[in-house]
């Protein structure tokens, strides 16, 4: 699976209505694509947009009481509203969704159904999300020219994800870098190693999970941990799980809480080699920049 290059760029976010919880239409420098974000409460206002005229591949977003991870569907449309407007009357999970179409309607129905397979192929890898997919459709044949295109246009897509609130499409697949500061806990003989990043806090793969939960844990962390073992994440490996894979998790007291199968406080458990805490190099570091300032 190809990892996309990072590079800077700007993005603009129009809110049509001025009401900052209603719609949004997000656009890239440079691209010819449009991301549109809105909340079903307001669909049947503003499905009168013309962008749902248009074709394009979007994402149904919810909660569920069950997971602790978001419910995610993916679809393609040409145009999209009529597929927006089955899904609004027949599927209860979503609370609000993002469709991408192109200001100079250059997507078509073959290109929608490249990216709608590819998202779900990319979805299903991640595993940071329940797919509410049952079925993972083949690409269509594309040429090598329009391939490239619509890879190039995938590319500009995963980095506005994470920009909405939906950052389930990317795995962790990359090693820590050599400046990054490694942090660990050692406790009821589980070993289990990470580190921080952009994206939350990363447990690296070979670590060592609790089989066993307090009771006190409560029902987000347990149900996520049911997540993590149903998506094979972690695995049976002797009297612990073990990750199967590099995952990050969203804070580092939600990783620590996960692998010791209890609620924890991540800043305080999670320590260097040396016995220093997380909220040490943290309070550590927020001193450097304070004096930096003076």
């Amino acid at each position: 699976m190809p990892k996309f290059q990072q590079r800077p760029f700007s993005i603009t976010i129009f809110v049509p209505d001025g009401d900052p919880d209603s719609l949004r239409l997000v656009e890239k420098s440079n691209w010819t694509g449009i991301g549109v974000v809105f909340n079903r409460t307001n669909y049947k206002q503003v499905v009168l947009q013309e962008e749902f005229e248009r074709t394009g591949v979007y994402v149904l977003v919810g909660d569920s009481e069950t997971s602790g991870l978001p419910t995610i569907y993916i679809g393609e449309g040409d145009p999209v509203k009529y597929r927006l407007n089955s899904h609004y009357s027949q599927k209860d999970f979503w609370d609000w969704a993002v469709f991408f179409v192109t200001k100079d309607s250059s997507l078509n129905k073959a290109h929608v159904q490249y990216l709608e397979a590819r998202l779900i192929e990319l979805a299903r890898a991640a595993k940071q999300c329940k797919l509410a997919n049952n079925q993972s459709p083949a690409a269509p044949s594309l040429s090598k020219a329009q391939t490239a295109d619509v890879e190039s246009f995938l590319a500009d897509m995963l980095s506005i994800f994470p920009l909405v609130g939906l950052g389930v499409f990317e795995a962790t697949e990359s090693s820590p870098k050599a400046q990054q500061q490694m942090f660990y806990i050692a406790s009821k003989g589980i070993k289990a190693s990470g580190y921080e990043d952009p994206k939350g806090f990363v447990v690296l793969k070979g670590s060592q999970v609790m089989k066993t939960e307090a009771p006190s844990i409560g029902p987000y962390l347990k149900a996520l941990r049911t997540d993590l073992l149903d998506g094979g994440v972690i695995a049976l490996s002797g009297e612990y799980y073990v990750l199967t894979q590099d995952y990050v998790f969203t804070s580092p007291s939600t990783a620590s809480s996960v692998v010791q199968g209890r609620r924890s406080n991540g800043r305080a458990d999670w320590k260097t080699k040396d016995g220093v805490t997380l909220r040490e190099i943290q309070e550590s570091a927020a001193g450097l920049v304070e004096n930096s300032g003076e």
